[in-house]
Protein backbone atom coordinates (compact mmCIF):
# COMPACT_ATOMS: atom_id res chain seq x y z
CA UNK A 1 0.00 0.00 0.00
CA UNK A 2 2.68 2.32 0.69
CA UNK A 3 4.46 1.96 -2.70
CA UNK A 4 1.06 2.49 -4.10
CA UNK A 5 0.19 5.83 -2.53
CA UNK A 6 4.22 7.38 -3.18
CA UNK A 7 3.61 6.25 -6.68
CA UNK A 8 0.02 7.78 -7.06
CA UNK A 9 1.62 11.05 -4.97
CA UNK A 10 4.52 10.91 -7.29
CA UNK A 11 2.00 11.40 -10.63
CA UNK A 12 0.39 14.24 -8.67
CA UNK A 13 3.74 16.47 -8.30
CA UNK A 14 3.69 15.14 -4.47
CA UNK A 15 6.38 13.73 -2.80
CA UNK A 16 5.79 11.21 -0.13
CA UNK A 17 8.59 9.98 2.64
CA UNK A 18 8.33 8.17 5.75
CA UNK A 19 11.32 8.37 7.90
CA UNK A 20 11.20 5.21 10.64
CA UNK A 21 13.21 4.56 13.84
CA UNK A 22 13.20 1.81 16.24
CA UNK A 23 14.52 3.28 19.13
CA UNK A 24 14.13 1.31 22.74
CA UNK A 25 12.02 -1.11 20.99
CA UNK A 26 9.36 1.24 19.85
CA UNK A 27 8.33 2.29 16.18
CA UNK A 28 8.47 5.64 15.60
CA UNK A 29 7.86 7.54 12.22
CA UNK A 30 7.52 10.93 10.66
CA UNK A 31 5.48 10.98 7.40
CA UNK A 32 6.08 13.83 5.20
CA UNK A 33 4.23 15.39 2.56
CA UNK A 34 6.42 17.91 -0.05
CA UNK A 35 6.52 19.36 -3.57
CA UNK A 36 9.51 19.91 -5.42
CA UNK A 37 10.65 23.71 -6.23
CA UNK A 38 12.19 25.00 -9.56
CA UNK A 39 15.03 25.72 -7.98
CA UNK A 40 14.92 21.54 -6.76
CA UNK A 41 14.57 22.61 -3.21
CA UNK A 42 11.57 20.17 -1.22
CA UNK A 43 8.04 22.16 0.09
CA UNK A 44 6.88 20.63 3.33
CA UNK A 45 3.10 20.27 2.77
CA UNK A 46 2.11 18.22 5.61
CA UNK A 47 3.68 16.21 8.02
CA UNK A 48 2.71 13.19 10.79
CA UNK A 49 4.58 12.05 13.54
CA UNK A 50 3.61 8.80 15.56
CA UNK A 51 5.41 6.37 17.34
CA UNK A 52 4.25 2.91 18.68
CA UNK A 53 4.53 0.06 21.03
CA UNK A 54 4.85 -3.47 20.20
CA UNK A 55 0.74 -4.25 20.82
CA UNK A 56 -2.99 -4.29 19.22
CA UNK A 57 -3.29 -0.52 20.69
CA UNK A 58 -0.21 0.39 20.34
CA UNK A 59 -0.11 3.09 18.06
CA UNK A 60 0.15 6.64 19.24
CA UNK A 61 -0.35 9.77 16.88
CA UNK A 62 1.31 12.70 18.19
CA UNK A 63 1.65 15.67 15.84
CA UNK A 64 -0.28 16.27 12.50
CA UNK A 65 -0.59 19.32 10.59
CA UNK A 66 -1.28 20.46 6.69
CA UNK A 67 -0.62 23.48 5.47
CA UNK A 68 -3.10 25.90 4.25
CA UNK A 69 -1.53 25.89 0.70
CA UNK A 70 -0.88 22.11 0.44
CA UNK A 71 -2.29 20.62 -2.22
CA UNK A 72 -5.72 18.99 -2.26
CA UNK A 73 -5.67 15.27 -1.05
CA UNK A 74 -2.38 16.11 1.20
CA UNK A 75 -4.32 15.71 4.62
CA UNK A 76 -5.58 12.13 3.42
CA UNK A 77 -2.64 11.10 1.92
CA UNK A 78 -0.82 11.55 5.11
CA UNK A 79 -3.39 9.51 7.60
CA UNK A 80 -3.30 7.21 4.09
CA UNK A 81 0.17 6.52 4.48
CA UNK A 82 0.49 6.56 8.38
CA UNK A 83 -2.39 3.54 8.70
CA UNK A 84 -0.34 1.92 6.19
CA UNK A 85 2.99 2.12 7.62
CA UNK A 86 1.44 0.82 11.09
CA UNK A 87 -0.77 -1.84 9.22
CA UNK A 88 2.40 -3.03 7.67
CA UNK A 89 5.20 -2.79 9.91
CA UNK A 90 3.81 -3.17 13.57
CA UNK A 91 1.28 -5.17 15.20
CA UNK A 92 -0.74 -2.41 15.95
CA UNK A 93 -4.59 -2.34 14.90
CA UNK A 94 -5.72 0.47 17.16
CA UNK A 95 -4.59 3.91 17.44
CA UNK A 96 -4.92 6.67 19.96
CA UNK A 97 -4.76 10.43 19.64
CA UNK A 98 -4.93 13.70 22.16
CA UNK A 99 -6.99 16.67 20.97
CA UNK A 100 -5.44 19.19 23.06
CA UNK A 101 -7.76 21.39 24.76
CA UNK A 102 -6.48 24.79 24.81
CA UNK A 103 -8.98 26.63 23.45
CA UNK A 104 -12.81 25.55 23.51
CA UNK A 105 -13.52 26.53 19.71
CA UNK A 106 -9.99 25.02 18.47
CA UNK A 107 -11.26 21.89 20.57
CA UNK A 108 -14.45 21.31 19.25
CA UNK A 109 -12.82 21.51 15.52
CA UNK A 110 -10.11 18.65 16.33
CA UNK A 111 -13.12 16.19 17.89
CA UNK A 112 -15.20 17.01 14.56
CA UNK A 113 -12.24 16.80 12.35
CA UNK A 114 -10.88 13.37 14.13
CA UNK A 115 -14.61 11.78 13.98
CA UNK A 116 -14.88 12.29 10.87
CA UNK A 117 -11.54 10.08 10.60
CA UNK A 118 -12.90 7.57 12.43
CA UNK A 119 -12.03 8.00 15.79
CA UNK A 120 -14.36 8.08 18.92
CA UNK A 121 -13.89 9.49 22.57
CA UNK A 122 -12.78 7.15 24.68
CA UNK A 123 -12.33 9.44 27.93
CA UNK A 124 -11.17 12.84 28.91
CA UNK A 125 -7.69 13.60 30.13
CA UNK A 126 -7.64 16.43 32.92
CA UNK A 127 -5.83 17.12 36.17
CA UNK A 128 -6.35 13.84 38.11
CA UNK A 129 -2.93 12.08 39.01
CA UNK A 130 -4.08 9.37 36.75
CA UNK A 131 -4.10 11.22 33.70
CA UNK A 132 -0.29 12.42 34.35
CA UNK A 133 1.35 9.92 32.31
CA UNK A 134 -1.20 10.53 29.12
CA UNK A 135 -0.60 14.42 29.87
CA UNK A 136 3.33 13.98 29.91
CA UNK A 137 3.32 11.81 26.58
CA UNK A 138 1.09 14.48 24.78
CA UNK A 139 2.17 17.75 26.59
CA UNK A 140 -1.97 18.74 27.53
CA UNK A 141 -5.57 18.14 28.58
CA UNK A 142 -8.25 17.01 26.46
CA UNK A 143 -10.23 14.03 24.94
CA UNK A 144 -8.41 10.75 24.37
CA UNK A 145 -9.56 9.35 21.19
CA UNK A 146 -9.20 6.14 19.43
CA UNK A 147 -9.89 4.26 16.14
CA UNK A 148 -9.08 1.20 14.06
CA UNK A 149 -6.40 1.20 11.91
CA UNK A 150 -8.10 -0.50 8.19
CA UNK A 151 -11.41 2.04 9.21
CA UNK A 152 -9.34 5.28 9.00
CA UNK A 153 -7.04 3.90 6.06
CA UNK A 154 -9.89 3.08 4.19
CA UNK A 155 -11.84 6.63 4.93
CA UNK A 156 -8.04 8.46 4.04
CA UNK A 157 -7.73 6.33 0.64
CA UNK A 158 -11.38 7.08 -0.15
CA UNK A 159 -10.65 10.95 0.29
CA UNK A 160 -7.19 10.84 -1.31
CA UNK A 161 -8.96 9.31 -4.40
CA UNK A 162 -11.82 12.14 -3.95
CA UNK A 163 -9.52 14.75 -4.29
CA UNK A 164 -7.64 13.84 -7.41
CA UNK A 165 -11.34 14.12 -9.24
Amino acid sequence: MLERLESEAQQRGLILRLKVGRPLGLFSVRVVVGCATDDRRLLLQGEMKAWAYPAHRGLQLDTMRVLPTAASGTGDLIWAATMAWAAEATPCRSARLLAIDDDDRQHRRLVRYFQQRGFSTVRRVDAALWDLPLRLIWGGAGALMQADVDRVMQRSLRGWAQSAA
